[in-house]
């Protein structure tokens, strides 16, 4: 699966697990990272497959096995594994995944002792509106050509770099500017977009406003985005409320232009433009805009598609571990 979806080397040879017992010395690079991923392996097995009592005492056991190798008490071990379910039981939330109850996956998804209760749903917008006014348009820094679009393997090399490097930045402490940026960067090399905007709703209006962007004219893009999310018959607030991915191919087609609204006809040239909307539970609070300025200059097959859904769901969870 992974050389199907063109996942560099490097990841491809981490995820590969190592054989026989764990090394009797810390082990360095690759070499650390295949056998994290081969303890996990066996501690999410442990967590599917047995009740919390004597799971824990399977983890105390697993932890002395691998104590050495990862220079961790047993102590410091278990205590990965319930925060690492506290990061997955809220990225389930996120995504609004349901699983049966009494499954393998419902009893890996259960609160931990450790946890107090489950984790319960807050705005993401709230805690980030004033923090995202203060933040200036970025400069493009990347070289684009908006000549033709990328070819699709070419865009599917960079959308899986830059979600393997969005994934190394949220293993460690992070900064939420930090994966925003990361996340627009790399879409915007791999569309070959004129510019892309990040917006963020807001609170006390319930508008979708620009707040930072990459690309030419992006400055002024920033300052036009505002969608109204409660005017119905805005094709942008629909495709929010709807958390649909949209790709609007040519916007000067006469049935599409008739439902652009008039505050997009009457600041954005765009003639291609593509929709990403975040939404946690079915309530949308940021979209991701990325437009070029010829017909057909956005071009998104399946494979690319689901690399975009996996970096937007990847800044959803961010937020929601930046709260």
């Amino acid at each position: 699966m992974a050389r199907v979806w063109s996942l560099p080397d490097s990841l491809q040879r981490c995820i590969r697990p190592p054989q026989g017992r764990p090394p009797q010395r810390p082990p360095e690079g690759v070499e650390r990272l295949r056998w994290v991923g081969r303890a996990a392996n066996e501690a999410a097995t442990i967590m599917l497959q047995h009740e919390p009592e004597p799971a824990g005492a399977r983890l105390q056991q697993l932890a002395a096995h691998y104590a050495v190798a990862f220079s961790m008490t047993q102590q410091e071990f278990v205590k990965a594994t319930v925060l690492a379910r506290e990061q997955l039981i809220a990225m389930a939330d996120a995504l609004d995944l349901r699983v049966d109850k009494g499954s393998p996956a419902a009893r890996l998804l259960a609160p931990p002792a450790a946890l107090d209760a489950p984790p319960v749903w807050a705005d993401p917008a709230t805690g980030h509106e004033l923090h995202y006014d203060a933040l200036q348009t970025l400069p493009l820094t990347l070289a684009q050509s908006t000549d033709a679009a990328p070819a699709a393997s070419q865009a599917a090399e960079v959308l899986a770099a830059g979600i393997q490097e969005v994934s190394n930045a949220m293993v460690e402490d992070f900064r939420l500017n930090d994966i925003v940026r990361m996340v627009l960067e790399t879409m915007l090399r791999a569309l070959g977009a004129r510019r892309i905007v990040f917006c963020l709703r807001e609170v006390k209006t319930e508008r979708m406003t620009g707040r930072f962007g990459l690309g030419e004219g992006s400055a002024d893009a920033v300052r036009a985005l505002a969608v109204p999310l409660k005017d119905a018959d805005d094709l942008f607030a629909a495709v929010c409320q709807r958390g649909a991915d949209t790709l609007i191919a040519d916007a000067t087609e006469e049935r599409v232009r008739a439902r652009l609204p008039a505050w997009f006809l009457g600041s954005f040239d765009a003639t291609s433009f593509l929709l990403l909307p975040l939404s946690i539970k079915q309530r949308p609070f940021a979209l991701i805009y990325a437009d070029h300025e010829r017909p057909g200059g956005l071009v998104v097959d399946d494979k690319v598609q689901g690399q975009l859904r996996t970096l937007r769901n990847q800044l959803v969870l961010a937020f929601r571990q930046a709260d």
